[in-house]
């Protein structure tokens, strides 16, 4: 079993992690930049599940993210709220361009065949009880091992721990050990059982 999680940047400009994780909870990080390089490691590895720490759909009748609207929230965001989990809302600015980036790879791999679902780092995190990057990468590392994570040795980015927690993310879903939040028209979001 290999499950991919991606920390994906909202620009090509910007570092994304990769995570590659095995059945045994073995974690291989890459930074990629480019959708086409992203692209060649998942065909590289053939993953069972692709995890994107990345919004992959909008709310319900919403047409675009190019024009002002009132509707701002999925159901999925709204169960986050529920859970007490912050996060930023898809349509406040840099996170127009991550949704529209998420948006299209995900229509990309789906037609290949691959099974993708969104999940969001800091909401696994909460829920497991590890820090946040933006507390300190350094105890997110510790907490990701603790969970039974084999991570390599060199210093990772807060992009590929981020990508880890993805990855991990992914293989709970597997293991049937997740929530799925949302509604089948408007997109799912994943998280651990709490």
């Amino acid at each position: 079993m290999i499950v991919i999680g991606i920390d994906l940047a909202g620009s090509e400009k910007r570092n994304t992690g990769i995570c590659i994780l095995n059945e045994n909870l073995e974690a291989k990080c890459f930074i990629v930049h480019k959708d086409k390089e992203i692209l060649e490691l998942i065909e590289k590895f053939k993953p069972n599940l692709i995890a994107i720490d990345a919004p992959l759909s909008l709310p319900k009748g919403r047409k675009s993210l190019d024009r002002k609207e009132k509707i701002h929230f999925r159901e999925c965001d709204k169960k986050l709220f529920e859970f007490g989990i912050k996060f930023f809302p898809i349509t406040l600015g840099p996170m127009r361009m991550l949704t529209k980036r998420g948006i299209k790879l995900r229509k990309i791999l789906e037609k290949k065949g691959y099974r993708v679902i969104e999940v969001y780092p800091g909401a696994t995190q909460d829920i497991l009880k590890i820090p946040r990057k933006s507390v300190n990468t350094k105890r997110l590392r510790e907490g990701l091992k603790k969970l039974g994570i084999k991570i390599e040795g060199r210093k990772l980015t807060h992009d590929e721990l981020d990508a880890i927690t993805a990855a991990y993310t992914g293989y709970l879903h597997l293991k049937e050990r997740s929530l799925v939040l949302g509604d089948q028209k408007e997109g799912f979001i994943v998280i651990p059982k709490p």
